[in-house]
Parts: C-alpha cells; sequence; structure tokens
C-alpha cells in the first residue's frame, strides 16, 4: 500500500512538473512569436519610413531643381527687363532731342529689345508651365511670375509705341523731304529767275551808271584865237575887210582837242591869263572869273545846271 502510495505521489509530482515545464515552453514560444511578430511590423514600419523619406528626398530635390531652375530664370527676366527700361529711357531722350545721326543705331535698339521681349515671354511660358506640372506650391514664385508678366505686357506695348513714333516721325520726315525737295527746286528755279533779274538790273545799273555819266559829261578848251583856229574849233564869219567878224564854233570842230570833265564835280577850270573870253554860250549869271595877282587865275562855275544848260563844250579865248 505504501509502495502505491509512494508511486501516486511520484506520479502526481511528476505530472505537474511537465505541465509547468509545458506553459513555460508555451509561454516562452508565445514571446518568442510575439517578439518575432513586433520585429517583422518594425521592419516594415522601417521599410516604409524608409520608402516615405525617399519619397520626400525625392520631392524635395524635385523642389530644389523647380526652384533653382525659376529663380534664375526669373532674375534673368527681372535683369532683361531692367536694361529695356534703361534702353528704352536713352531712345526716348535721343527721340525727343531729334538726333537722326544715330537713326539706325536706334532701329537696332528698338529691334534687340523686341527680341528680348520675345525671348522673355516665350521663357515665362515654360516657367508656368513647368510650375504646374511640377506639382510644388510656391506661391512666393507664382507672385514674381505675375509681376513679371504684367511687367512684360507693359514693356512690350511701350516699345511698341516707340516702334510706331519712330516709324510715323520717319513718315514725317519722308513727306518732309519730299517738300523740301519741291522747295529747293522752286527755289532752284527761283535763283535761276533772280540770278538773270539779277544780271538783268547789273547789265541796267551799268548802263543807268553809263547813261548818268554821259548826262553828265562836259568838255572844255581854251587857247589863244590861233591855236583855236589852228585845231578846228572856232571860225571867224561875216563882217567887211575883216572888220566885224563873229567868232563862232565850227560846224565840225576838233573833239580831241577838248579836255572831258563831270559837270557835278567840276566848278573850276584854270586859266591863268591877262584876258579871256568864253566863245560858247553859257548863262552870263552862271559863272564869273577869278583873278589873282593881275591875272584872271579860274574859271569858277556857280551854278553848274545853268551853265551847262545851252551846251557841253566850253570854249574859251585866251590873251597872254
Amino acid at each position: 500500500m505504501e509502495n502505491e502510495l509512494n508511486e501516486e505521489k511520484k506520479s502526481g509530482k511528476f505530472g505537474k512538473s511537465a505541465l509547468k515545464n509545458i506553459v513555460a515552453g508555451a509561454i516562452v514560444l508565445i514571446i518568442i512569436i510575439i517578439g518575432f511578430i513586433i520585429l517583422l511590423n518594425k521592419d516594415s514600419q522601417i521599410n516604409e519610413l524608409q520608402v516615405e523619406t525617399q519619397n520626400l528626398d525625392s520631392v524635395i530635390q524635385k523642389r530644389d531643381s523647380v526652384i533653382n531652375e525659376l529663380d534664375g530664370a526669373i532674375t534673368e527676366i527681372e535683369e532683361n527687363i531692367t536694361f529695356i527700361k534703361i534702353k528704352r529711357e536713352q531712345l526716348e531722350f535721343e527721340y525727343q532731342e531729334g538726333n537722326q545721326d544715330r537713326k539706325e543705331q536706334i532701329i537696332e535698339d528698338i529691334a534687340l529689345m523686341n527680341t528680348m521681349l520675345e525671348e522673355s515671354e516665350k521663357k515665362m511660358e515654360e516657367l508656368t508651365s513647368k510650375l504646374q506640372n511640377s506639382e510644388v506650391e510656391i506661391q512666393s514664385f507664382k507672385k514674381r511670375m505675375n509681376i513679371l508678366t504684367s511687367e512684360l505686357k507693359n514693356q512690350t506695348q511701350v516699345v511698341s509705341n516707340l516702334k510706331q513714333e519712330l516709324e510715323k516721325r520717319d513718315a514725317q520726315l519722308a513727306d518732309m523731304g519730299k517738300k523740301v525737295n519741291k522747295l529747293e527746286t522752286v527755289l532752284v528755279v527761283q535763283t535761276d529767275s533772280l540770278t538773270a533779274l539779277n544780271d538783268s538790273v547789273g547789265k541796267s545799273s551799268e548802263l543807268i551808271k553809263q547813261l548818268d555819266q554821259e548826262l553828265h559829261k562836259a568838255y572844255w578848251t581854251l587857247g589863244t584865237l590861233k591855236e583855236l583856229k589852228e585845231n578846228d574849233i572856232l571860225v571867224r564869219e561875216g563882217g567887211f575887210l575883216g572888220i566885224g567878224k563873229n567868232k563862232t564854233l565850227k560846224e565840225n570842230f576838233n573833239e580831241e582837242y577838248f579836255t572831258e570833265l563831270d559837270i557835278r564835280e567840276t566848278e573850276l577850270i584854270p586859266l591863268n591869263a591877262k584876258k579871256a573870253e568864253i566863245i560858247s554860250e553859257h548863262a552870263a549869271e552862271s559863272y564869273r572869273f577869278v583873278y589873282q595877282d593881275d591875272l584872271i587865275s579860274y574859271l569858277k562855275i556857280e551854278n553848274p545846271e545853268e551853265f551847262w544848260k545851252l551846251t557841253k563844250y566850253a570854249v574859251i579865248e585866251v590873251k597872254q
């Protein structure tokens, strides 16, 4: 009996010990399984985090690339606009000053500005498209691009107006050139007419001068009766036996024996003779003889108009 009881006691102890071992093993197994599961979940989370990190890096890289490209392009466009503004102000100043010597350069500058504006507008369209397709929202760049788009339109209009003004001025200058050519033609004709008129006036003036000189020409001569007769100036006619003959100018007297004078400038005719007599016809009150040292020094013409009224030839007989 005691042996059986001992066996039963031993058998019960063994069963409890085995059960404990089984339970402990199960718990360990469960812990291992749970740990394994936890490790698997952690690896999965880590992988997910790594994927998310890679995606985020890609987004950041893409965003940085877009930002760099946008910043560089926008800066270039802003520099173009600044250059165009400065150049336009220079052109407007030269345009107002009417500097025609730089006309060709002005045309080239306007063409350059047009090209720069067209390229900037094209680049702006490309940037807008890239920004829309980049799936990156960058509000600050959108604002800058909107401002630049508005500024480009404004500068394009201003440059277009400047070009139109230049073309308008060219048209005005061309029209003015035609008018100037027409005026030059008229001026040439008028100049020719004026030259002909001047020639005619010159000839007329010369003729008038000659006529005036002829009108105021007079002649005088003096000599003894014998000298005047010998030089075919005087003749004696009438009388009886040599008595009472009149001394008169010969019909075709010798003009070479006379001295020419201008009646406007000549008032004195030198005589230096003891006696003198005017043979030609002259108004008595228009002249007088002036004596000096018992000689007749000269003939003083008191009234030239009256003196030369009847004849332009003065013949004076002197006795020494």
